[in-house]
């Protein structure tokens, strides 16, 4: 009785709610550019979801969506200068998709009031809200990766790898070396030999990293790369023989632009996730009647079912359900950036609500709290089938080591808070 009069008072008040313009949801967009091949499926992935929406629900709660893109090219002073131009009119939330953007945007964003969601990326100890108020990366981050790649090490070794060498092939950047305290505490744990190998923007040079490799014979090589490094790291494992069984990238590093340019020599190369994939989804039906058949996709219609069109429709889907739930929680369609924030911060993902969207069993559940902006670390491996020219999963989704990585989640977010004068929150 009190849900059905909650339902009644709710529809009321949106409907007496004053018409502000749109929902401001802002696409930061890569088309060109060393990182175009990746940036572009992500986008269209982001942009159709959000126009599905529009077409085919008349947008979220009877409002539509004002999707802006603003083309950063991959680099933090042109995110920088894509956030500071778009910002105004009541932009609800921003993807940066760059730990290198994310870095600059959180103080900016944190004191404009707009929230971030640097899904799968950025500063892993944000995950703690109650130092970073502003910034959710939830379902899953670096820190939970490294150990989703450590645990299906162990479940591959009977749960001991005390003898096993592990080289970590990153990106010499900020994003490259978040995993590498995970790593080195989990290699305390764990008795595994770490080996890292930087690999310099934009990653076209790896001779010298591979030669190693090949002298070195390491049991297992992880990859932290993004766009034509990733190509290369793949051909030259490929020219020394390394077992691609054996070579796991981290989820940035597992499309199909990756693995195809070695052809069917790639087969077998694993990488994590965090969502499913392929396109046999009933979403991706919607997609295809009101977006693509309408001439409204963001791009030409031939990324749906990618891994990385999957990623960004699956960031897209996230942002929509924390406007749905915001929505609710205040009362009103016409929401605004702080109550967007409560909305990101409220957001529950069950397997109910993912079924209900046309997406069953397309990523784990979830809840965000004040403590928690991050979800619950849960993670899956794929790997590359070259004769079915897909990733497929061949793992359940199963959780991070939680005892390691809240410990280093407290201990970097609050040395952040203390650097900065920040006053925790959810106290």
């Amino acid at each position: 009785m009190k849900m059905k009069l909650f339902g009644a008072i709710m529809a009321t008040a949106m409907a007496a709610a004053p018409a502000l313009a749109e929902l401001k949801v802002v696409d930061t967009s890569y088309r060109t550019g060393p990182y175009a091949a990746n940036g572009i499926p992500f986008s269209d992935g982001y942009q159709d979801y959000f126009t599905l929406l529009n077409e085919r629900d008349g947008g979220i709660g009877g409002e539509m969506i004002n999707l802006v893109e603003c083309e950063t090219g991959y680099n933090t002073e042109k995110g920088v200068e894509c956030y500071e131009s778009t910002k105004g009119g009541g932009s609800l939330v921003y993807q940066p998709l760059s730990t290198g953007i994310t870095y600059q945007l959180i103080p900016k964003a944190t004191a404009d009031g707009i929230p971030l969601h640097t899904m799968g990326y950025g500063r892993t100890s944000a995950k703690n809200g109650k130092v970073f108020e502003w910034v959710f990366n939830y379902p899953a981050n670096y820190w939970d990766g490294a150990s989703h790649a450590v645990t299906h090490i162990l479940n591959e070794n009977d749960g001991d790898i005390s003898d096993k060498t592990i080289a970590l092939v990153y990106h010499n950047s900020a994003y490259g070396k978040e995993p590498i305290r995970t790593l080195e505490k989990l290699s305390e744990k764990h008795g595994y030999d770490l080996t890292l190998l930087p690999v310099d923007h934009p990653g076209q040079e790896q001779k010298s990293q591979w030669l190693q490799i090949r002298r070195e014979k390491p049991d297992y090589v992880i990859m932290w790369g993004w766009g034509v490094m990733n190509q290369v790291a793949i051909q030259e494992a490929v020219n020394i023989r390394f077992p691609m069984e054996n070579f796991i990238g981290i989820w940035w590093s597992g499309s199909e632009n990756d693995v195809k340019p070695a052809g069917d020599r790639a087969n077998g190369y694993k990488a994590l996730t965090f969502h499913n994939l392929g396109s046999d989804y009933p979403v991706y039906d919607d997609i295809q009647k009101y977006v693509v058949e309408a001439g409204k996709a963001a791009g030409a219609g031939d990324q749906i079912g990618t891994v990385l069109y999957n990623r960004g429709m699956y960031a897209a889907m996230l942002a929509a359900e924390a406007i749905k739930t915001a929505q609710e929680i205040h009362g009103t369609a016409a929401i605004t950036p702080a109550q967007m924030r409560d909305g990101m911060e409220n957001l529950e993902m069950t397997e109910e609500k993912m079924a209900a969207l046309g997406l069953p069993n397309f990523g784990p559940e979830f809840k965000v709290s004040c403590e928690n902006h991050g979800g619950n670390g849960y993670g899956a491996v794929s790997q590359w089938n070259a004769e079915a020219g897909e990733f497929e999963l061949i793992t359940d989704y199963y959780q991070s080591d939680q005892e390691v990585l809240q410990a280093l989640v407290e201990e970097d977010s609050m040395a952040f808070a203390e650097e900065n004068g920040i006053e925790l929150r959810c106290q």
